[in-house]
Formats: structure tokens, C-alpha cells, sequence
């Protein structure tokens, strides 16, 4: 039925039907004067089995909200999860790309520099042959808790996967980025490795690659990683 401007008595007549047969069930007083309104119904509509439906109805909608809610928000820690790594509290891999992709978009778009310092942990598998996997775990966390508590708020820290991590500097073009990288070496490397009775120095290698137009994220990861190989077989070089 097509109703176009005031409803018909029919109309009225049909949808108060409807409205009693599902609160049928349904009793008692309720404040139903807003959403009776809302309906077109009058003050001659609202039976006990109208007003019951109304209630019922409300009753359902606050339900579903709070369902929808509930779902939101496991809809986020979901998410959280999914960026997060599984040893480290930092993000992995997967959302470090993803953030580099936007702080990519927002420094082209505004003229800003940027760029990736990429961090490989020297000797992790001798530590982890030596000591056991628990003694290299504690190597990659306490990495990770020293470059987090090295960077501005700004920045992000990750970690890329085994031993290698990655910083991504705001407001940082590669000279500045350099000079930073080595800041953030040099304060990975200030204390020695505690694990139960046994201690050992770290040692990290890195690599910078500013962020450029040019460049995907994918390949600014890759050119982070690059240069981080070349300083490492430099330092090796006889």
C-alpha cells in the first residue's frame, strides 16, 4: 500500500493490528508517548497491547544496540591483535607497512620528510644455540623495550619478524634519520643482555632509506633492509 501524505484511517487501522498481535504477550506501563508519536498514533491507538508492542520494541532496539556495541568492540581488540606481534609489545610486520603506506601519504601530501630505520640483532642464533630460545627471546624484548623507550611519540616502532626491527622517524630526512639511527644503536647497546647468571653485550646493525614518492612501502622496506646488509658486510670487510 502506497501512503503519500496524510495516513488513511485504514492504514491506521491495519498497523494497530500488527503492533497488538506482536505485543500480545507484552503488559504494563510504559513510557511509549515518543516513540507512539513517532508512529503517527494517538492517544485512541494506544491500547495495553499496542503500548506492550511499543515496549517490547524498545526493549529489543536497546538490546541490539548494545549487541552491536559488544561487537564493535571485539571488532577493535581484534584488530589490535592482528598488528600486534606475538613475542613484543610492538606492532608487527603487517601494520608497520601499513603505517609506513600512511605517514608515506601524509609527508608527499604535505611536503614533510620521513624515513625507515631498519635494525637487524648481531648473533641472535648464537645466543639462541647457546643459551636456548628463552635466552634469545629475552634479547629480541629487551630490543624492543629500548627502542620504545628511545623514539618520540611520534614515531613507530615495530618489529619485521625474527630479529630484525624497524623504526619509521616523522620529520626526519636521512641525514637526520642517520644521525638518529645511531643514537638509537648506540642505546640497544648501552647495557649488556642480563639472562639469569649470564650476561652478554648486544650488537645491531641498520640501515636508513627516506621515504620518497618514488618508492612503495614495500620497497622502502626492502631499501631500509638493503643498506642495513651493506653496512654489515662493510663492517665485516677486512
Amino acid at each position: 500500500m502506497k501512503i503519500t501524505g496524510a495516513r488513511t484511517e485504514a492504514f491506521q487501522a491495519m498497523r494497530r493490528r500488527d503492533l497488538e498481535k506482536a505485543g500480545a504477550q507484552a503488559r504494563g506501563p510504559q513510557k511509549t508517548g515518543d516513540t507512539a508519536a513517532f508512529l503517527g498514533l494517538g492517544p485512541a491507538d494506544l491500547t495495553p497491547a499496542v503500548q506492550g508492542a511499543i515496549t517490547t520494541l524498545l526493549s529489543e532496539i536497546d538490546d541490539l544496540r548494545t549487541e552491536v556495541g559488544r561487537l564493535k568492540a571485539k571488532l577493535a581488540e581484534a584488530e589490535g591483535m592482528a598488528d600486534r606481534d606475538a613475542l613484543v609489545p610492538l606492532l608487527n610486520r603487517r601494520a608497520m607497512v601499513r603505517e609506513l603506506g600512511r605517514i608515506r601519504t601524509f609527508a608527499l601530501r604535505y611536503g614533510a620528510s620521513a624515513s625507515l630505520v631498519y635494525f637487524d640483532l648481531d648473533d641472535l642464533k648464537s645466543v639462541n644455540d647457546r643459551f636456548g630460545h628463552a635466552a634469545g627471546d629475552t634479547a629480541l624484548k629487551t630490543v624492543a623495550e629500548r627502542l620504545a623507550a628511545s623514539v618520540r611519540e611520534s614515531d613507530v616502532v615495530g618489529r619485521m619478524g625474527g630479529d630484525e626491527f624497524a623504526v619509521i622517524l616523522v620529520q626526519a630526512n636521512a641525514q637526520v634519520a642517520e644521525a638518529k639511527a645511531e643514537t638509537l644503536a648506540k642505546a640497544i647497546e648501552r647495557d649488556p643482555l642480563q639472562f639469569g647468571d649470564w650476561s652478554a653485550p648486544l650488537h645491531v646493525t641498520y640501515g636508513v632509506c627516506e621515504i620518497t614518492q618514488d618508492l612503495e612501502p614495500e620497497e622502502i622496506v626492502a631499501a631500509a633492509d638493503q643498506a642495513m646488509y651493506a653496512r654489515k658486510r662493510a663492517r665485516r670487510a677486512p
